[in-house]
């Protein structure tokens, strides 16, 4: 990867990351899904990934979680926090020395910047795709799981990657391989990508992140 080059290398950046995301796999008594997330920190032997909310709420009271590695190893996940605010989930898997996913900034990334977008789109896991930052500082709302929930998302981080249903959770990279955003919604009228997709700034991640591991949970001013 040549570092400070806009130009992305994709095949390299791909090898690089891949092995930091994850599928995840949800089962309820009502139903399932599937989503995607990222390793955030690994210890020898407790690892933390970052997901959204909304992939893993279902199973906040009852239910099971297993996230599946890019070796096709599956293990069992618990929820350590979430935050439905803004959309952020933290998992806690009993395996270490993972290879933790590399943290960019994303207060540095500019309309025009090439990313890639890193997950499990429709099932199909570790699928990668291509693109810009397409716009900044996108408020966007959308539906929860549940029918009256929502979230809303402060100054999402536009995207022209294709990013379908399962990317929720899934990484958004820039050249240098650092995590910029988390891959969360998408605006559709048929439920597929139309190169419009939203991911949540990774410095606003950040501070949910640490703040859940740190505590089980958000607090704010009001």
């Amino acid at each position: 990867i040549e570092i400070g080059s806009n130009s992305i290398n994709a095949k390299s950046i791909s090898a690089l990351v891949t092995p930091s995301v994850v599928s995840i796999s949800v089962k309820t008594t009502t139903g399932g899904g599937t989503g995607s997330g990222s390793i955030y920190k690994s210890s020898s032997s407790t690892s933390y990934i970052i997901t959204n909310n909304h992939v893993v709420e279902a199973a906040a009271t009852s239910g099971t979680i297993k996230v599946e590695f890019a070796d096709g190893e599956e293990i069992a996940a618990t929820i350590v926090g979430r935050d439905r605010m803004y959309d952020i989930a933290v998992l806690q898997v009993k395996k270490g020395n993972l290879p933790a996913i590399a943290l960019g900034d994303s207060s540095k990334v500019s309309v025009g910047d090439e990313v890639l977008a890193i997950g499990s789109p429709l099932g199909l896991d570790h699928t990668v795709t291509s693109g810009i930052v397409s716009s900044l500082n996108r408020a966007v709302v959308t539906s929860g799981a549940s029918a009256t929930s929502t979230q809303s998302y402060v100054d999402a981080i536009q995207t022209d990657a294709a990013i379908n249903p399962g990317n929720s959770g899934g990484a958004l990279i820039d050249t240098r391989g650092n995590l910029i955003g988390i891959n969360t919604a998408i605006f559709s009228n048929n439920g597929g990508s139309m190169g419009i997709g939203f991911a949540i700034p990774v410095n606003l991640a950040k501070q949910v992140m640490e703040s859940i591991v740190g505590n089980g949970s958000v607090t704010r001013g009001w």
